[in-house]
């Protein structure tokens, strides 16, 4: 599947989906539209619809300046991966945002309810991708052709994918499958244990449906599916109160033992505008990002654009973009910062000095931080200006030379979700639980080895603590979207013994309420589905 597929992935004839939420209705806006009955008549139709699938998760719609697929005020500042980053990330110690507009201040402070727009938007969008999904499984259910039994199946992985974010996210959702259709009525409420056991199911009946690894990426195929089996197996206390981490080594395993992936030379690829699997060798799988052909202020074109500013972290020096920089909105803490860098090691006990102010002194070269006017940041809704810029992605090669499909404005940088340090890490916290540090650091010192270009950033087995493990995500996961569903895990995010600067509206950070572990399910849908009951707390 190539970019232009999922430029021109156009939409199934659905008109409604599973929310009862007024703004998920989805009209057919082009006149050319492929009806879902029609799936059959030409072999094309299949690739271009199993597109649209693709593209849901990471653009706002097609068409320029207009074709969103749910109504919003803004439609690229509420796609899945803009809105899922900030719930993942500004709600931790990662990252904060500096702008006004309504809801970022809850995700800053943890002080968000049922009527944040960010949580409504990823709600529906998630919807949204799942109902595409169904309305194409139940349209190739019993092809015959080889090549449609396997879209079919990776349209199972994309719905798969997104109900385990609602599955963490939201953790009951409404549920819907091929099975019940499309049309108005009110999705039933499934409970976070059985849509564990229910996704579990699914992944494992496609596992061998699907392409074999690096097949054709962007394409899921069985690695990915090895990855998320693996990354809900990690998470499946949190999710089902039963730890399964023998599970998890099993599905990381298998991806380690496949021979098809190894670790990028240079970490920085990972986040390169050459960062996708035909040319990366770590990439498993990603959401495709195209300045040319996939255009949009979403995903890692947001990234770049919104960890930028006019005076510490110009676009066009530290990006290589150079049309509509510097948003100045999101940076990092200070408790981060003494996370991702050994302040002590590498300076020792003096502050970061003034001349070093992107951390070349630090030996561990996954720091991309470059200070700001100051370290403190007073108040939650502080200019950008305050606390320590990130730039780890970038629209440049990982070389610093120019994308094959520049863009002055978008990125050619695809979002990771799936790479093989994952494998590696969770596999490692998997041993580590299962009382095998012998074997457990052998991965972490791989994954670090890379990170120091040597040795000499190795632990021992007796170092490996869960809360060397839990720091080692975030040094090398920082800013992927992955690090609340990490604090949660392990007990960190709202009433463990962690805190950071304005978490819970204070400066130095307080404890917060367990319940806000969960989102809550937007109030409109609590509203308009008797069968939908609000999370607890909410």
């Amino acid at each position: 599947m190539n970019k232009k597929i999922i430029v021109f992935g156009i939409f199934l004839s659905i008109l409604a989906i599973s929310s009862c939420v007024k703004d998920l209705d989805v009209k057919p806006k082009d006149p050319n539209t492929i009806l879902a009955g029609n799936l059959g008549d030409d072999p094309t139709y299949m690739k271009q619809t199993l597109g649209k699938i693709y593209a849901s998760f990471i653009i706002s719609g097609q068409g320029a300046n207009g074709g969103d697929d749910i109504t919003a005020s803004d439609g690229n500042f509420f796609t899945t991966i803009r809105a899922l980053w900030n719930c993942q990330e500004i709600t931790t110690d990662e990252a904060i945002c500096a702008w006004g507009d309504v809801g970022i201040a809850d995700l800053n402070t943890q002080t968000w309810n049922a009527n944040n727009p960010f949580l409504t938007a990823l709600y529906q969008r998630l919807s949204l991708s799942i109902t595409y999904a169904n309305d194409f499984i139940k349209y190739t259910n019993g092809n015959t052709d080889p090549a449609v039994i396997q879209y079919n199946a990776e349209a199972r992985f994309l719905r798969a994918l997104a109900y385990t974010w609602a599955m963490d996210l939201f953790a009951n959702p409404p549920f819907t499958t091929d099975a019940d259709g499309v049309g108005k009525f009110y999705p039933k409420q499934i409970q976070r244990a059985n849509l564990f056991n229910y996704v579990v199911s699914e992944l494992k009946s496609i596992e061998d449906k699907l392409g074999e690894p690096k097949f054709s990426y962007p394409q899921a195929d069985k690695a990915a599916a090895w990855m998320l089996l693996a990354r809900i197996y990690l998470n499946a206390e949190v999710f089902t109160g039963t730890a399964k981490w023998d599970s998890c080594k099993l599905y990381a395993d298998k991806v380690i033992n496949s021979g098809k992936y190894s670790l990028a030379t240079n970490y920085r690829q990972n986040f390169s505008a050459d960062n996708d699997g035909n040319k990366n060798p770590e990439m498993i799988f990603a959401l495709e990002q195209d300045g040319v052909n996939t255009q949009g202020y979403v995903g890692t074109t947001f990234l770049i654009e919104s960890s930028s500013d006019a005076t510490y972290i110009r676009a066009e020096r530290f990006h290589g973009l150079t049309s509509n920089t510097n948003w100045n909105g999101n940076r990092t803490k200070r408790q981060f910062v003494n996370v991702l860098v050994d302040t002590l090691a590498t300076y020792g006990n003096v502050p970061v000095p003034t001349a070093d102010s992107v951390f070349a002194q630090c030996k561990d070269k996954r720091v991309y931080l470059k200070t700001k006017k100051s370290w403190d940041i007073p108040s939650a809704s502080a200019s950008g200006d305050y606390g320590i810029g990130v730039y780890k992605f970038t629209a440049r090669n990982a070389d610093g030379s120019q994308a094959d499909n520049y863009n002055a404005a978008f990125a050619s940088t695809d979002f990771p979700i799936f790479r093989y340090a994952d494998a590696l890490l969770m596999r490692a916290e998997a041993l580590h639980r299962l009382g095998d540090n012998a074997n457990a650091v052998l991965d972490v010192n791989a994954v670090r080895e890379r990170a120091y270009g040597n040795a000499t950033g190795n632990i021992t087995a007796a170092q490996l603590t869960d809360q060397f493990l839990i720091d080692e995500r975030g040094r090398e996961f920082y800013y992927e979207g992955q690090r609340r569903t990490d604090l949660v895990r392990f007990g960190k995010f709202t009433d463990g013994n962690y805190n950071w600067t304005w978490k819970g509206g204070t400066f130095g950070g307080t404890n917060t309420s367990s319940h806000l572990n969960i989102f809550p399910i937007p109030g409109a849908e609590v509203s308009a589905n008797p069968n939908i009951k609000q999370n607890t707390g909410y």
